[in-house]
C-alpha cells in the first residue's frame, strides 16, 4: 500500500505535465487563433516569449517578429503581439472608454500576498480609475511650475558634479548620473528630500539595486503570473531577489511617511519659526497627500499615501533617466543635430529669453527644436519596451482584422508603434527631430504620427508623472547643451542595453568638457 502510494506521488508531476502538454497540443490544433502565424514553439509554450524576454532585448525581437510575420504575431499560446496596422484596434484596445483590462502580468509588479493595490498593476479598470481622478491635479501640467524649485535645486547639484568632470580624462557613465539625478528630483518633489546619489554617484541605502532587482523579477514572474505566489515566499527570504527588494522598497516609503507625519505633528516655537522661513515655498507630493487626508481622510486615504509614495520612487525615474541616456547618445552620434539645437538655445540666449542659470520650464516649451529632439529620442528610444498586455472583454473582439475570442492576451509594444515605416517613414531608424516640425505643416500626418507616439502610455492608463518626466528633461536638456560639451567613449557601435520592462543602456560613457565659464 505504502509503495503504491509513493509511486503516485512521484508520478503525479510527469502526469500533470503530460497532461498540460497535451492540452497545449490541443489547443494549437483546434483553437479559432491557430492560423496567426509566430515562432513554432510558441505555439505550445510560453517559454520561447520567457527566454527571449530573459535575454534583455525583446524590444528588438518584437520588431523583427512583425517585419516577418505581419501585423498580428502569436508569441506564446495565447499572447499576440499586435502592432499599429490598424488605428481603429489600438484605440479599441487602449483608448479612452476601452474594456480591456490589464493581463496578469501586471500581478508580477503587485505583492500577492496582499489585498492593497497601486496604480501601475490594478486590473480593476473602474477602481484605477476612481484612484486616478483622486490624485491626477498634482501630476497635471499646470502643477509643474510648482515643482521647478525642486529641480533646479538638483540640476545645480549635477552640474557641480559635471564640473568635476571636466578635471579628469576618465569617462563618466552618464546613464548612471542621470539615473542619479532624475532620483534626486523624485526624491525631492515627492518628499523634499533629495536621496543624495548627485553627492558621490553611491547608491544610497541600496535603492537603485533594489529597484532593478524589482523590476526584473516582476518582468519575468509575470510572464507566469500563477506561480507568483508560491516563488514570492521562497524569493522574500533571499536577500539579492526582487522579491526581498520591493519590501526594502516599502519599508522605505514607510519610514518617509513616518517621518514627515512626525514632522507636522510638532507645534513648538522653533518648528513654528521654520514654517514662517518656509511661507511661500512649494509643497511636495506628500503633504499635499497629506494634506488631502486631513481635509477628507475616506477620499483620500492612509494608504493612498503610501500607495502613491512608493509609486513615484518605482516609476519616477527610470522613464526620464532612459530618456535622458536616450537624448545626449543620439545628439553625440548626430553632430549636425547637436549643432542645430545648440543653435536655437544661442539664439534664444541672445534674446535674452533663456534664463542662466537655471532655465525656466515656459522658455524650455517655446523652442521647438528642443521640444522635436526630446520627442524623437522619445520615439527612437521609449523608456519600457514589452508589449502593453490586455485581455479581451467577454464576447470578443475583430482585432487588425482578426476575431479575437474573449479571454485572449494582446498587446502593443511601444517600439514596434515607433519603428512603423507606413507612420514615420522610410527613415523610421534615423533621428531626425526635423520629422515632427516638418508635419506641422500637414494636419493629417501630424494626427497619425501622435496617435502611434505612445512612449508614456495610452489612454486612462497613460503614465501619470510624464509631465514630471518632461519638466526634469525640458530644463536640463538644454542647460547641458549650453555649458558642455560631451564626447562618445568607444567606437561607433549601437550601445548596449538591458530591457526589463525598462529599456535601460548598460554603459553609455562620454568625456566632459566646459564650454564657458559659469554666467
Amino acid at each position: 500500500m505504502h509503495l503504491e502510494i509513493h509511486t503516485a506521488v512521484v508520478l503525479l508531476p510527469f502526469a500533470l505535465l503530460i497532461l498540460r502538454l497535451l492540452t497545449a497540443l490541443y489547443n494549437a490544433l483546434v483553437s479559432p487563433l491557430r492560423g496567426i502565424p509566430g515562432p513554432f514553439s510558441a505555439r505550445f509554450t510560453k517559454l520561447w516569449y520567457f527566454h527571449r524576454v530573459l535575454r534583455g532585448s525583446f524590444h528588438h525581437d518584437n520588431i523583427a517578429l512583425h517585419q516577418c510575420y505581419g501585423p498580428i504575431v502569436r508569441i506564446a499560446p495565447n499572447l499576440y503581439s499586435i502592432s499599429t496596422a490598424d488605428p481603429k484596434t489600438i484605440q479599441t484596445v487602449y483608448g479612452i472608454g476601452s474594456k480591456f483590462p490589464k493581463s496578469d502580468w501586471y500581478d508580477g509588479w503587485a505583492n500577492p500576498k496582499s489585498d492593497k493595490y497601486s496604480l501601475f498593476p490594478d486590473r480593476h479598470i473602474r477602481r484605477h480609475a476612481e484612484a486616478r481622478k483622486r490624485f491626477q491635479r498634482m501630476y497635471s501640467m499646470s502643477e509643474m511650475v510648482n515643482y521647478e524649485g525642486f529641480v533646479n535645486a538638483c540640476a545645480r547639484i549635477f552640474d557641480q558634479r559635471l564640473r568635476e568632470f571636466t578635471s579628469t580624462r576618465d569617462g563618466v557613465d552618464m546613464a548612471h548620473w542621470f539615473q542619479c539625478y532624475a532620483f534626486d528630483v523624485i526624491g525631492d518633489v515627492t518628499y523634499s528630500a533629495r536621496f543624495g546619489f548627485l553627492d558621490d554617484g553611491k547608491d544610497k541605502s541600496d535603492l537603485l539595486t533594489a529597484l532593478h532587482r524589482t523590476q526584473v523579477y516582476s518582468t519575468l514572474i509575470g510572464i507566469y503570473a500563477e506561480w507568483h505566489r508560491a516563488v514570492w515566499d521562497l524569493a522574500v527570504r533571499i536577500p539579492w531577489t526582487g522579491a526581498s527588494a520591493r519590501g526594502y522598497l516599502m519599508q522605505y516609503v514607510s519610514e518617509q511617511i513616518e517621518r514627515r507625519q512626525r514632522e507636522r505633528r510638532k507645534k513648538d516655537a522653533v518648528e513654528e519659526g521654520k514654517k514662517e522661513d518656509n511661507e511661500g515655498m512649494p509643497k511636495d507630493f506628500l503633504d499635499k497627500l497629506m494634506d488631502g487626508h486631513d481635509e477628507d481622510p475616506d477620499k483620500v486615504t492612509a494608504y493612498h499615501i503610501f500607495m502613491m509614495g512608493l509609486s513615484n520612487i518605482i516609476a519616477g525615474s527610470d522613464t526620464t533617466a532612459v530618456t535622458l541616456s536616450a537624448i545626449f547618445y543620439y545628439l553625440l552620434r548626430n553632430p549636425p543635430t547637436l549643432a542645430t539645437l545648440r543653435a536655437e538655445i544661442a539664439d534664444f540666449d541672445r534674446r535674452g529669453e533663456c534664463s542662466h542659470p537655471d532655465l525656466s520650464f515656459k522658455e524650455s516649451q517655446a523652442m521647438p527644436y528642443l521640444q522635436a529632439v526630446i520627442k524623437e529620442a522619445l520615439r527612437l528610444h521609449p523608456a519600457t519596451g514589452l508589449p502593453m498586455w490586455r485581455v479581451v472583454p467577454e464576447g470578443g473582439a475583430e482585432l487588425c482584422g482578426q476575431y479575437m475570442p474573449g479571454g485572449t492576451v494582446v498587446g502593443l509594444n511601444c517600439w514596434v508603434a515607433h519603428y512603423d515605416k507606413q507612420v514615420f517613414g522610410p527613415d523610421v531608424k534615423e533621428f531626425r527631430p526635423e520629422r515632427w516640425i516638418e508635419a506641422e505643416n500637414d494636419a493629417a500626418r501630424l494626427k497619425e504620427m501622435n496617435a502611434a507616439w505612445i512612449p508614456f502610455g495610452m489612454g486612462s492608463r497613460t503614465c501619470l508623472g510624464r509631465h514630471v518626466s518632461m519638466l526634469e528633461m525640458s530644463k536640463l536638456v538644454p542647460r547641458l547643451v549650453r555649458d558642455y560639451d560631451f564626447e562618445l567613449e568607444g567606437d561607433e557601435k549601437e550601445w548596449d542595453t538591458a530591457n526589463f520592462w525598462f529599456v535601460k543602456p548598460v554603459d553609455f560613457r562620454v568625456t566632459v568638457k566646459a564650454r564657458k565659464e559659469d554666467s
